[in-house]
């Protein structure tokens, strides 16, 4: 058995025989874990699950969180640890902020992030309404990222490993949701909480993690946008930068920014990238890899959990590229170099250091002005 963990990994004052966790629980190892690290302090802790899809949906959905298998796997851990397990149907909810969105930002020529916008909704601000109601003292997820106590209040930090990092996943996340937030797992490897899991007797601890979009389980992402939206299969022209018709598609759905494949443009003297998505007039415009370059990008919805400061700043505006040096003036990002595949409805997270500043979602791109070799 693993040792028990102390008040310090869950940040919360002595005597923890008096303290009350909620623990949101997905099904998955990650968050099983966290419930059992909570249990091991000896307050009194509680599981919560936010089934996320209707019942006939949820039976047999496999590899994704919050569906009919994940439910049972939840409240198996919770009856090994014995600790108390609630579910709550969010299926509504979550498919009107989540689903919806994705199916519309895709019909405005926009490459959606939906684990960001279920993070802001029913993972965060759902989940966070339910602890309290519950009389929590904090909720803890099994995210990797770190919360670090700084001099004015609670700071978002990037995993200790880079490999499972979900920071940029949760820049939207409030300085009040970050003050009751705990992120045990962030100062771990992903192997030694599978071994954990292991030495606890979970029956999660082999289980694989999630891929792909939950709600998309499959991977075919396009037949679920046509499914809910089916104008998305509107055809139109693949057209170059000053408007020439190069060739045809079947959707917009089939594209994203810096996207390469798929085009079947014959004839060029070098690759074609997709430069941008229109969805007034369904055109695709294409150009070559150069012509990706962008200066600056205009960010809307802004989260700022970086206080008043002052100094370096890097930037990320996809989830797997690495932090690049920009500036930030509160509405614009500027880049120190141009950046490529930089895609509108994707985020773009600032940091200083290890330290989530904030970010918000891409508006549209400003072009780089760069001489044609």
């Amino acid at each position: 058995m693993c040792a028990p963990v102390n008040s310090a990994d869950f940040q919360l004052a002595e005597p923890l025989a008096k303290r009350r966790i909620v623990v949101a629980m997905s099904g998955g190892v990650d968050s099983s874990v966290v419930a059992a690290l909570a249990a091991q302090t000896g307050a009194e802790t509680i599981g919560v699950t936010l089934q996320l899809y209707d019942h006939g949906e949820a039976v047999g959905r496999a590899g994704s969180c919050c569906a009919g298998r994940d439910i049972r796997d939840a409240r198996a851990v919770c009856d090994k640890l014995g600790i108390a397990h609630y579910v709550f149907d969010h299926a509504s909810s979550f498919r009107e902020t989540v689903i919806d969105d994705f199916a519309d930002e895709y019909l405005a020529g926009r490459t959606p992030i939906p684990c960001v916008k279920c993070n802001m909704g029913p993972k965060f601000t759902d989940l966070f309404a339910l602890a309290r109601d519950l009389g929590a003292d904090c909720l803890v997820t099994g995210h990797y990222v770190r919360r670090v106590e700084g001099l004015a209040g609670a700071e978002l930090h990037r995993a200790a490993d880079p490999a499972r990092d979900q920071s940029y996943f949760l820049f939207a996340t409030t300085q009040a949701q970050l003050e009751f937030l705990r992120f045990p797992l962030g100062g771990l490897p992903k192997p030694r909480v599978r071994e954990l899991a292991a030495e606890l007797g979970l029956g999660v601890a082999g289980k694989p993690d999630s891929q792909d979009i939950c709600f998309v389980p499959d991977g075919d992402y396009a037949s679920l946008v046509k499914k809910l939206r089916p104008e998305v299969e509107t055809h139109g022209d693949i057209v170059d930068a000053a408007g020439r018709k190069l060739g045809a598609h079947k959707g917009l759905i089939h594209f994203t920014v810096g996207q390469r494949r798929g085009l079947e443009i014959g004839g060029a003297a070098e690759p074609y990238y997709v430069l941008r998505l229109d969805p007034v007039t369904r055109e695709v415009v294409v150009g070559p890899k150069r012509a990706l370059a962008v200066r600056a990008a205009r960010i809307d919805g802004v989260n700022w959990l970086g206080g008043d400061h002052v100094g370096p700043t890097m930037v990320k505006v996809r989830s797997m590229a690495k932090p690049v040096p920009a500036r930030f003036d509160g509405e614009r990002v500027m880049f120190e170099t141009p950046e490529y595949g930089v895609a509108p409805g994707q985020a773009a997270v600032l940091y200083a250091g290890d330290r989530v500043l904030g970010g918000g979602w891409i508006a549209e791109t400003e072009r780089a002005e760069l001489a044609v070799a």
